[in-house]
């Protein structure tokens, strides 16, 4: 079993980022046997399709690093790397570019959602990276990857991509891809804005009060926690209770997410509670689970000699590991390398 999945390096990461994704990435590695290979990778190639400000690139890709290991990613059991130290995913992209159809991509959601009514006006980048997409799965010859609602249409075009190739250019005794399966994480917590229950906890939100970032400390997470959005009613010890309630159940599927528990057994023990009693109960849970990786950020956030030599050691690994999947790409299209 081989299981590759990337994040963009964005900054500010917050709760719903750990609680989302990261957290799964960890429990990933962590089930993983001795014959199976976790790769993480850090976007950086796919940043650069929106425009961008390469001082912040960097910068958010380190500490990308930072969080990803301080959440409990292990680069001694996993693969951390970032693209634009392999080679790899830029040549296989451009290789797959041939097999690619205009058809597919102008049919791709997200495509259509970040290009909106000024699609010429547009990066080829923005356009043609579900490509580089595929290229970084099917350079590692995945078996597994991923994937959300929003990613599902970018692995079945991976897939189409894969089978085109093999059929146009290789036997079906040797494929030169493997193609990847969907791996549906167990359900994630949808985390919401501390501000407003209707729309996703997000680094974007000009309120700094609205999410709980990585870094910030105990206290200032118990302050926002102690701020958030409520409404005068106690909590009920029915989840149906909560159905026209959404900073309560906000709250309440943040501290069943952090105690790895149900928000129903969460109402269980809380129902009855005014918010006056269950907003501490919520910071000292989440400064119980989120204080250590809080310290371990931080400090791994200033050392980056540190994350300079794990992204490293990372990606010799990662060249190792596409080295023949490149090589035979190159071989079945009939091009000679020097």
């Amino acid at each position: 079993m081989i299981v590759v999945s990337g994040i963009q390096p964005t900054g500010n990461l917050h709760l719903g980022n750990y609680l989302g994704a990261i957290r799964n990435w960890v429990k990933m590695q962590d089930e993983m046997d001795g014959d199976s290979r976790c790769m993480f990778f850090l976007a950086d190639l796919h940043a650069i399709s929106m425009p961008h400000d390469p001082a912040e690139l960097k910068s958010n890709t380190l500490e990308m690093a930072a969080a990803l290991v301080a959440c409990g990613l292990d680069p001694a059991r996993s693969v951390l790397f970032n693209q634009a130290q392999v080679p790899a995913h830029a040549e296989l992209q451009w290789l797959l570019m041939g097999t690619a159809r205009m058809g597919w991509l102008n049919r791709m959601t997200q495509w259509k959602d970040k290009a909106g009514k000024n699609r010429e006006g547009q990066s080829v980048a923005l356009f043609g990276y579900p490509v580089l997409q595929a290229a970084d799965v099917l350079l590692y010859q995945a078996t597994h990857v991923p994937v959300g609602e929003d990613q599902k249409q970018h692995l079945e075009l991976a897939r189409d991509i894969a089978q085109k190739f093999n059929n146009d250019f290789a036997s079906e005794e040797s494929p030169v891809f493997t193609l990847p399966e969907p791996f549906i994480p167990p359900k994630a917590a949808r985390i919401m804005s501390l501000r407003d229950g209707s729309k996703k906890m997000s680094k974007s939100d000009v309120s700094e009060m609205s999410r709980i970032e990585l870094a910030d400390d105990a206290d200032t997470m118990a302050q926002k926690v102690k701020k958030a959005k409520t409404d005068p009613e106690p909590l009920p010890s029915e989840i149906e209770g909560l159905a026209e309630r959404p900073e309560a159940l906000n709250l309440v599927t943040i501290y069943a997410a952090l105690a790895e528990t149900t928000p129903e057994a969460v109402l269980a023990d809380h129902g009855g509670q005014g918010f006056g009693q269950f907003k501490p109960a919520l910071a000292e849970k989440m400064v119980e689970v989120l204080g250590p990786i809080r310290d371990r950020f931080v400090e791994l956030k200033e050392d980056r000699e540190e994350l300079d030599a794990i992204l490293a050691r990372g990606a010799a690994k990662a060249r190792e590991f596409s080295t023949p999947t490149l090589d035979a790409a190159y071989k079945a299209l009939g091009l000679v390398r020097g």
